[in-house]
């Protein structure tokens, strides 16, 4: 495995976490909602742990997605 991709593994699995906790506030029900719009935005949850390797697109676009939060 490369270098920069043994550093960002994780990276996914924490910004998917980041936005489900930031647009939930601890209700459960509002966390499957986000997860449910994360799917139909093309990213599964489900899919990503801390050993999986990060695709840099799907970084780039849940970094967006966070932006768009702090708006």
């Amino acid at each position: 495995m490369p270098k920069e991709v043994a550093e960002m593994a994780g990276k996914i699995k924490q910004l998917i976490e980041g936005i489900i906790a930031e647009r939930s506030k601890g209700n459960e029900m509002l966390a499957k909602v986000v997860k449910t719009k994360l799917i139909l935005k093309g990213i599964n949850p489900a899919h990503y742990s801390d050993q999986s390797e990060d695709d840099p697109a799907i970084i780039n676009k849940l970094e967006n997605m966070q932006q768009n939060l702090k708006h």
